[in-house]
């Protein structure tokens, strides 16, 4: 329980309204989007400004108090979740959410860490320009939370990870003391690139407070097709055509079995089947161009190539922003539609592109040597080498027993990533979920070197203690 002592100091640096003790008001901020993670908050402060959020630190770093900072709550895999305590401070930054300046002509976007993807889209869209980060969850997840976990999407192919998207941060340090490094420089070469230590941290070394971001000039003209394609094989050949022809005009490259899309239209039956017929693997991909005109034309050249060598077997160009639409929330609704089939173990991880097709038919036959009827959900981000490589337990049988062998289905999955040089973490962070499995795949060295790190930045251990190490 937390002192009145404490109490009352937070309220005095953020006013009564935004200091939450009561545990209605706590256990929306101590469970996690997946319901697998449950913790118990001490307080959830909501401070509005980086100067409270600072004062806040230091009170948290003077009573040696943990801090949970969280955005849109959002993380797969526990990351901005407390634990079970009730010692831990939950850190909301849902009120830090001005958009503070927007340069058309230096291409910059200046925002603070909560607010919505989907917000600042838009006020990119506005602006005439495109913030190209773009994600599933860009309706209720957060920049700071984007920023912390270096989130990735569809357009990463193209534009890059949220690392790539970042110019500058803003950070608390675990001290109270206000980094402000927000430059919207894109040379900068003055000594160590600071930001970089709090990309991907996970709120593990400070909090996020504002990013200066980059923007793009807003395409013109898109182009969205739906192939069918004998394997992963000829998907990847299709990648590799596509890019020899259409150069950075292809924006997305997304793969997807034949199990998946039944799967989507399964449980979400009012999405139409985008073709006649049933083929081994689909790819969903986009051209854009800040031409008004020709991105179209140019799809249709590069299929109808595609198709005269046999490497495509069928293929649909949308015809209008609805048909978009469709074939996106296809895509979109996979992941939701594995929950409604049951009991699955997710996994979201890289390997080297040109080792893709070769991955998944190893992977699969191993899982299903050690797990009879096992059902695998293989979609997702192929053209940066990004899998979604999710396991669902077998018609008919008993989720709890299924999900009891968590543990073994992840070694194998994990193991082979390792064969195959890639990495269990792709754009979902370590968390909670990954933070032990994480030490069998990499270097004591690197380890012993983020160790050291933690300890520099944060030698109290307060930043969101549990998570990544």
């Amino acid at each position: 329980m937390i002192s009145d002592q404490i109490r009352s100091r937070l309220i005095e640096l953020v006013g009564a309204s935004y200091v939450l003790t009561h545990s209605d008001d706590t256990a929306p901020y101590a469970a996690d989007s997946r319901k697998r993670w449950f913790g118990k908050a001490l307080v959830v402060v909501k401070p509005g400004t980086t100067k409270e959020v600072a004062a806040v630190v230091r009170l948290c770093a003077e009573t040696r108090t943990p801090i949970v900072p969280q955005g849109g709550n959002t993380s797969l895999c526990g990351g901005a979740t407390p634990d079970a305590s009730g010692r831990q401070l939950v850190l909301s930054l849902a009120r830090l959410n001005r958009i503070r300046a927007i340069d058309t002509v230096n291409n910059t976007m200046v925002a603070e860490a909560g607010c919505v993807l989907a917000t600042l889209r838009q006020a990119a869209d506005d602006a005439d320009r495109l913030f190209p980060l773009s994600l599933a969850a860009e309706g209720s997840c957060m920049i700071g939370g984007n920023l912390s976990t270096n989130a990735g999407g569809v357009q990463v192919l193209r534009y890059g990870n949220t690392r790539d998207l970042a110019l500058g941060l803003e950070v608390v340090l675990p001290s109270g003391e206000v980094w402000n490094g927000l430059r919207v420089l894109r040379k900068d070469n003055t000594g160590y690139d600071l930001k970089q230590l709090f990309i991907g941290a996970e709120g593990t070394l400070g909090v996020l407070t504002a990013a200066a971001l980059k923007l793009y000039p807003k395409p013109r003209a898109q182009a969205t097709a739906f192939v069918a394609l004998n394997s992963v094989l000829d998907a990847l050949k299709l990648l590799t055509y596509l890019q020899s022809r259409v150069g950075d005009r292809l924006t997305a490259f997304e793969l997807t079995s034949d199990f998946c899309l039944r799967l989507a239209r399964r449980h979400f039956p009012h999405l139409p089947a985008p073709l006649v017929g049933t083929y081994s693997q689909y790819v969903l991909f986009e051209l854009s161009d800040t031409q008004d005109e020709g991105v179209g034309a140019l799809a249709e050249s590069v299929l109808a190539g595609a198709m005269e060598t046999g490497l495509v077997r069928d293929a649909t160009i949308a015809a209008s922003k609805a048909q978009v639409r469709q074939l996106w929330a296809l895509r979109e609704n996979m992941t939701e539609a594995q929950i409604l089939e049951g009991a699955h173990v997710k996994h979201d991880i890289s390997i080297p592109i040109s080792r893709i097709a070769e991955f998944i038919w190893t992977c699969d036959a191993r899982l299903a040597r050690a797990f009879s009827g096992i059902r695998i959900v293989t979609f997702g981000h192929v053209g940066d080498g990004n899998l979604h490589y999710n396991t669902i337990l077998p018609e008919g049988a008993d989720p709890a027993m299924f999900l009891a062998h968590s543990s073994e289905i992840n070694r194998i999955v994990h193991d082979t990533v390792a064969e195959f040089d890639g990495s269990i973490s792709a754009e979902h962070g370590l968390g909670q979920y990954k933070r032990d499995e994480i030490l069998r795949y990499k270097s004591t060295v690197e380890v012993e070197l983020m160790r050291a790190l933690k300890r520099v930045v944060d030698p109290l251990g307060i930043m969101n203690p549990g998570k990544v190490l």
